[in-house]
């Protein structure tokens, strides 16, 4: 098979993974909403709470497929726009400190006090950071770390660190594969990495994913100098959207 028929194998198990991964969710919420019709004095609020879950699990995979929908059949990216990294990871620590908090996690930020500048459209960008943490936040056992520095060659890096378990060495190679968990940890659907890796290369970023050694992994990416052929987008902006939900 050629090229065209890569991608319309890739589209169709695409497709049979999302079906597969709605359907879990819908036979919860079927079998508890005919558990709870069954019963005349039966508590309903446990079986409401399981089906409010499932609900918000239902909902985060269908915005990531439309997300990801989008991203793969736009034939013009949004405009980019030259960003401070450093904003955009100060940002990050109001977005996820409730986040975090609620998992008794300690969130830690670092930025440079200069500007360092790099260049795509803004709601990537949170995106972006926004997976990294969100996937951190649920392997971690007490602290994430998220840092913005500058690499050598007047480079700009992201990284987001957790100490957890780690990745399996066997598990590396498949991160970014739609719909893959690494662990039965959380709630994802495999579609977060998915849409981290979208994002990294239609900037022509490139990744760095390692196991730390006193324990859990560090999800870095680097990015060449924003150019100034990139810069005709006026000035750098520190917008930040809302957390964005997370597969």
């Amino acid at each position: 098979g050629g090229p065209v028929e890569r991608m319309r194998q890739r589209q169709l198990a695409f497709t049979a993974d999302a079906s597969h991964e709605l359907r879990t969710p819908l036979t919860v919420m079927q079998a508890e909403a005919s558990l709870a019709l069954s019963g005349n004095d039966r508590d309903l609020r446990p079986a409401l709470k399981r089906v409010s879950g499932e609900i918000g699990r239902m909902r985060r995979i269908v915005e990531d497929l439309l997300w990801l929908a989008r991203f793969d059949s736009e034939p013009r990216s949004p405009q980019a726009q030259l960003i401070d990294l450093g904003t955009a990871v100060r940002t990050a620590e109001e977005r996820f400190g409730t986040v975090a908090a609620t998992g008794s996690l300690a969130l830690t930020v670092e930025a440079p006090d200069r500007t360092l500048l790099v260049s795509m459209p803004v709601e990537w960008l949170d995106r972006l950071i926004g997976v990294l943490v969100d996937n951190a936040c649920r392997h971690a056992h007490t602290e994430v770390r998220v840092e913005a520095r500058a690499a050598d060659g007047g480079r700009a890096e992201l990284s987001v660190s957790d100490d957890g378990e780690g990745i399996p060495d066997g598990e590396l190679p498949l991160l970014f594969d739609r719909f893959h968990r690494a662990t039965s940890v959380g709630q994802g659907a495999g579609l977060g990495l998915a849409i981290a890796d979208s994002v990294v290369r239609a900037t022509h970023g490139c990744w760095t994913v390692t196991n730390l050694a006193g324990g859990g992994a560090r999800f870095a990416v680097i990015w060449s100098a924003a150019r100034e052929a990139y810069a005709g987008t006026g000035e750098p902006t520190d917008r930040a959207a809302t957390p964005p939900s997370t597969g």
